[in-house]
């Protein structure tokens, strides 16, 4: 075999020196006698590696060619911490039927509240398990375009370590990458099934249709921690609020897609952090791979996966997410507090529970982070609160939702410093930009694809 001083073993390294050679001991690839390696036995010995490996996957279903993520293999990974969080029994027909009583009562309440109609869909009654089910659709849209960073950001590493000795690990080098994050997706949503109270807790739209869905799990979970206040009341109160907000996304057709491009779009321009992927590749291509290494690999690299630095167009992008939703959520605690001011006296504490729980981020988001990069806290939801109650007092009820009618009707940033002046005269719409031009083109592509 010619001498190639690219390969381990050849050029006068040492394997102890050289990184590819420590890569190969850990699957009993040692040189031979003359202290050169055989490369058609290392390239033999890897490709059982990974077929061992692919065979391992194949057990979850298909991997997705194009990206290289297992969803199969993310799913099961939620599924299972969700189950180690605790007991996650399905709802007793005694808790649905207090959902629905909850819910029928919250809804005649918003029939004088509000000029958004009643949904057609019955309200439900998840586990936490169902809870990943009906969501996983859509977590699995607002992560593609990490995916995709994620493919790129592989290329352009595997480009810089490039030579005749690395070509044969490209296979496991992307195999390895694509699951980390499929194990860390998975995690992600694991953890954050256990916390949320409703299908929209976070404030974004995440099944498939607009519908009331409350956890009572977590609703029993979180009632427990708050003093003088009863279970029926907590009920009652988390009913109103998801309510209310799935009337909104019902009756706004535009909003929840919006609130999707914009995730969408801030994701599509993350920067990867190649030398953290690097470190997490070579710590798991050391393990010689398996789902359970990459579930542990997953969990270790989150947090390290994205370069912390946000571009001008980001910012800009974070800016209208966290505004539109202030003003969702701004809007659901108007109505719902306007609605309990009559009914409920203990509603305005558990309020400002809602608005300490939301201001500490928690789980919601660190599981944002981690599956888009996004950093989200909607920080003028009271402001957002106080135009939405101003623009209702000065111009009625009818007036505030009709704001909804049109994204360039709603309030911006400029318009929660002036609340007095929204509520006054409303909106004056500006000329659209750039940015509203890529969103718009996101959102025909999601039509298209549908």
């Amino acid at each position: 075999m010619a001498n190639d001083p690219d390969l381990p073993g050849q050029g006068g390294d040492r394997p102890e020196e050289n990184p590819l050679a420590q890569f190969l001991a850990q699957f009993g690839i040692t040189p031979g006698p003359d202290g050169e390696f055989d490369l058609a036995a290392i390239t033999q010995r890897l490709q059982s590696v990974m077929s061992q490996f692919q065979t391992q996957m194949a057990g979850f279903g298909p991997t997705d060619p194009a990206s290289g993520m297992n969803w199969t293999f993310t799913h099961d990974i939620a599924r299972r911490v969700t189950a180690a969080k605790g007991p996650d029994t399905t709802p007793t027909p005694s808790e649905v039927a207090k959902l629905r009583d909850a819910v029928g009562l919250a809804e005649l309440w918003l029939d004088e509240q509000t000029t958004f109609p009643r949904l057609s869909a019955p309200a439900v009654a998840w586990s936490r398990a169902e809870w990943v089910e009906n969501t996983f659709a859509t977590w699995q849209q607002l992560s593609n375009p990490i995916v995709a960073s994620l493919s790129a950001a592989l290329g352009s590493l595997m480009a810089r370590e490039a030579g005749p000795g690395e070509e044969f690990m490209k296979p496991m080098v992307r195999a390895a990458a694509s699951g980390m994050f499929a194990a860390q997706v998975g995690q992600s949503l694991g953890s954050l099934a256990t916390e949320v109270l409703s299908v929209s807790d976070i404030g974004l739209p995440l099944g498939e249709r607009p519908q009331v869905a409350l956890l009572p799990t977590n609703i029993e979970a979180f009632g427990a921690e708050l003093e003088n206040v009863t279970a029926a009341d907590v009920l009652l109160f988390l009913a109103l609020r998801e309510t209310a907000r799935q009337r909104l996304f019902a009756a706004v057709g535009w909003l929840g897609p919006q609130l999707h491009a914009l995730v969408e779009h801030y994701a599509r321009d993350i920067t990867i952090d190649i030398t953290a992927l690097e470190e997490a590749i070579e710590s798991q291509l050391s393990a010689a791979m398996s789902a359970d290494d990459l579930e542990r690999a997953g969990q270790a690299l989150a947090g390290t996966l994205f370069e912390p630095a946000v571009t001008p167009e980001q910012a800009e992008v974070l800016e209208r997410l966290e505004t539109l939703l202030a003003l969702v959520e701004g809007w659901v605690d108007e109505v719902v507090g306007h609605t309990m001011s009559r009914w409920m006296p203990k509603g305005a504490a558990l309020t400002e529970v809602v608005r300490r729980r939301r201001a500490a981020g928690g789980p919601a988001e660190a599981a944002l982070k981690a599956l888009v990069g996004l950093e989200l806290r909607p920080r003028r939801t009271r402001d957002a609160a106080n135009l939405w109650a101003a623009t209702r007092a000065t111009r009625g009820a009818q007036a505030r939702d009709a704001s909804w009618r049109h994204p360039d009707l709603i309030p911006t940033s400029a318009d929660l410093d002036d609340p007095l002046g929204y509520a006054e005269h409303g909106h004056q719409a500006a000329g659209p930009d750039d940015l509203d031009a890529e969103l718009a083109k996101l959102l025909d592509e999601e039509g298209g694809s549908r």
